[in-house]
């Protein structure tokens, strides 16, 4: 046995105000495991002895004390002592050093002792094991001060380019040896970063990274909300990702999951031997998807959690936004449950009225925190104003995704073209709500997981066809108004469903085919950075204008998208694997027409009919419009022209 004596360890009472409050926005650094004294260096310059102050807070607990090798992991042994009545546990224990494994023995109320995760550990044990890790803040240098004095600057990004490519950090690729030989964060920073910047996204956005148990739930069973998971590496190494990525001009995004956690008994469920996180009432506290607890958003001290957590991977970490998982679940009281297994609101309706308070609550300290950091919303519902400002009554949220758009698109596409006629309406729906929030079009990982097919895979047609529908979709995607995410492998046409077990099938690179998707994933990013009608208008009516919708016979569409100042970029789309000559549309003025995109090029892969560079607009009236082009348009491809 080591060093096993702890001593009470002293809270401002000013500190216990705010977290009673549920408003004390660094509680990581009061409640966890820290250097006694502030920092290692710090502690030794003050005369500390050498040792790590803790603290938890598990109000009906009857003992809580700290195990570890350096106490034989015996409960009692090192325990600590309360803090006034705010159900705060503390204590300091000298002798311990960074690295160290330890848990907490919590003496339930119950009766009976369980050894419990570090609810604010900063650091854990690679799964299978679950111990807490000692580990601080304080040892990385930052060296990405210009990006972010740059995104505080510029605020949200409505009227600036978004291309989001979605990864899954452990299955982007691996080590030599198959699965489990992950990358590291610092291996992924020297080859995931140059591979996005070459492809030109602005950012990417990883599927959860804070620690979880389970490599098959891609994260979304979080079990320690302030450790980033040791899978891939350490805190630090994390940060050196992050802190590469912005230096390359590239900003991160992080999903993060305040909707449910796991059972775990060593995890958050029944943490003291009462509901403390979670809700008494399974029809409040229980989540019967996926078998996991919901927080009690109306427990300040766990709304004071949560809020603390999203602004750690802010502060910390500097993510520049959180995606919100499965917000549909948190706003409702009857998600996913029958008649008699949800309790209604005080008002009598299903709406979440704690959940909804936490989530503007939400948005509203991390704008005011992290002006330019973006919060994007998983919401699958009609839910009315989601990322519209609080002011209004919205929810606060940055960006909504569009699952709508992207559940009638994919129906659209994976349609053979014959067929395609009578769904034309999937096409041009989204148009009808597409600036009623600020969206983001998402083609993410769970449309090519579960039986769904791999994004190439759901094209019809033959080997040819199959790549020409998903250049077109492409096209169609980038040029409809709205920010854009893609999930890993379908920029270059992986064949098989996403597997989280493998890493992506990137000997299909080899081929030309697939060469062709990504140099067009290349061009239509150069582009949404480049043309400001591409990006500058993508939440108001404004920036789109359709041409011709209603072309269903020939699966054709055209619009405009427009600048600030009205510079238009024209969209001609044809779903079908029917050459059009001498295609007829209006267009807003006469003139030359210059073709800056062609999905149909040889470049990427197609047959190469086009327009020999351009076309000339007539000053011939086409209703409503007073000029007409004459257009050859290629087999299921887009074509785009701008006025020169």
């Amino acid at each position: 046995m080591q060093y096993c004596s702890t001593e009470p360890a002293y809270i401002p009472p000013f500190d216990l105000y705010l977290f009673g409050r549920g408003e004390h926005w660094d509680i990581y650094r009061l409640l966890g495991a820290h250097p006694a004294g502030g920092s290692e260096a710090e502690a030794s310059e003050q005369g500390y002895p050498k040792g790590w102050s803790f603290a938890v807070w598990a109000p009906n607990a009857r003992a809580v004390s700290v195990v570890g090798d350096f106490n034989c992991w015996q409960p009692g042994v090192s325990p600590l002592y309360p803090v006034a009545d705010s159900g705060i546990w503390a204590g300091v224990i000298a002798g311990l050093n960074k690295g160290a494994f330890y848990k907490l023995a919590v003496e339930q109320a119950c009766g009976g002792v369980v050894f419990k995760t570090d609810p604010y550990a900063l650091y854990a044990e690679r799964r299978p094991g679950n111990a807490a890790i000692l580990w601080h803040l304080d040892e990385y240098v930052w060296g990405d001060g210009e990006w972010m004095a740059r995104r505080r600057e510029q605020g949200l990004p409505f009227n600036r380019p978004v291309s989001i490519y979605e990864v899954h950090a452990g299955s982007w690729r691996v080590n030599g040896g198959g699965y489990g030989n992950f990358l590291t964060y610092r291996e992924l920073a020297d080859k995931l970063i140059p591979y996005v910047r070459d492809l030109g996204f602005t950012h990417i956005e990883f599927m959860p990274l804070a620690e979880h148990p389970l490599d098959q739930s891609w994260g979304y069973q979080t079990s320690h909300y302030f450790a980033p998971t040791s899978r891939y590496g350490t805190p630090e190494d994390l940060r050196y990702f992050v802190d590469q990525c912005h230096q390359a001009g590239i900003g991160v995004i992080l999903d993060w999951v305040p909707g449910h956690f796991p059972k775990d008994e060593w995890c958050l469920g029944r943490f003291d031997g009462t509901a403390l996180f979670e809700h008494e009432d399974w029809r409040r506290g229980e989540h019967p998807d996926w078998g996991t607890y919901i927080f009690n958003y109306g427990r300040h001290e766990v709304r004071n959690f949560l809020f603390a957590n999203a602004l750690y991977w802010l502060k910390e970490f500097h993510f520049d936004g959180l995606r919100i998982d499965a917000v549909a679940s948190m706003l409702y009281l009857d998600y996913s449950r029958q008649e008699g297994e949800w309790l209604p609101n005080e008002q009598g309706g299903k709406e979440n009225l704690e959940a909804i308070g936490f989530l503007r609550e939400l948005n509203r300290v991390v704008h005011e925190h992290y002006p330019g950091a973006i919060m994007v919303a998983e919401e699958s519902t009609a839910w009315p104003g989601v990322s519209r400002p609080l002011y209004t009554g919205g929810l606060g949220f940055t960006f909504k995704w569009n699952m709508g758009w992207m559940h009638d698109s994919l129906e659209y596409i994976s349609k053979e073209p014959i067929h395609r006629a009578h769904h034309h309406n999937n096409l041009t729906f989204s148009m009808l709500y597409a600036f009623s929030e600020n969206f983001v079009l998402p083609i993410s990982h769970d449309e090519v997981v579960h039986g769904k097919k791999a994004l190439l895979a759901k094209m019809p047609g033959d080997y040819w066809q199959q790549f020409a529908n998903q250049r077109a979709f492409f096209a169609y995607q980038w040029a409809h108004p709205g920010k854009k995410l893609l999930f890993m492998g379908a920029e270059f046409g992986q064949w098989n469903e996403w597997s989280s077990e493998r890493q992506l099938e990137w000997e299909v690179t080899g081929y030309p085919p697939h060469q062709g998707l990504m140099a067009l994933v290349r061009d239509l990013n150069a582009l949404l950075r480049a043309e400001p009608a591409m990006h500058e208008a993508d939440h108001d009516w404004p920036g789109f204008e359709w041409v011709d919708f209603a072309d269903y016979e020939n699966s054709v569409i055209s619009f405009l998208r427009k600048d600030s100042r009205g510079e238009p970029i024209l969209w001609v789309f044809n779903f079908t694997p029917v050459v059009r000559g001498g295609y007829r549309i209006g267009c807003p003025m006469a003139g030359w027409w210059r073709e800056i995109l062609n999905t149909d090029a040889a470049c990427y892969g197609g047959s190469n009919v086009g327009n020999g560079g351009g076309a000339m607009a007539l000053d011939v009236r086409r209703e409503p419009w007073p000029a007409t082009l004459e257009l050859v348009l290629p087999p299921l491809a887009a074509v785009a022209f701008k006025p020169a």
